[in-house]
């Protein structure tokens, strides 16, 4: 479980060395959020892995966007167990993204699982994510 704390420590302190890069007028931005104590980083967009998880820029029209979720939950029936290491996929689906809008995940954990919706600039919900599948991988 530490070694797993490591890797994940060391990914988002090599996420957060390199700069983000300029947004594409003619693309959708998604930003990717939760709170400081979790990760949620983008995986893969319509069906293709991602080389950087910290957002999606998307053409304009459908698409399909997959995400990890990393949290800790408290492990066992036990307040002083070791917390657990979870992670959940998660997917939003979204017909309508336009060029030059920017969109936001956020995720938020529930019990051993997750809660998801992508937002508009405007705080209105857009879709709600589906669960996939959560566990310690």
């Amino acid at each position: 479980m530490r070694y797993l704390a490591l890797i994940v420590s060391a990914l988002l302190l090599s996420a957060c060395a390199s700069p983000l890069p300029p947004r594409d007028p003619g693309m959708a931005w998604v930003d990717l959020y939760t709170s400081a104590s979790d990760l949620l980083m983008a995986e893969k967009l319509d069906g293709k892995r991602l080389n950087d998880g910290r957002y999606f820029q998307i053409t304009p029209g459908a698409h399909e966007l997959i995400a990890r979720f990393h949290f800790e939950v408290q492990g066992g029936g036990n307040l002083m167990a070791e917390p657990i290491q979870r992670t959940c996929e998660i997917r939003v689906r979204y017909d309508d993204f336009a060029a030059g809008q920017h969109y936001r995940i956020e995720a938020r954990t529930l019990a051993m699982s997750a809660q998801a919706w992508l937002y508009d600039e405007q705080r209105n919900v857009l879709a709600r994510a589906k669960v996939l599948r959560c566990g310690m991988f």
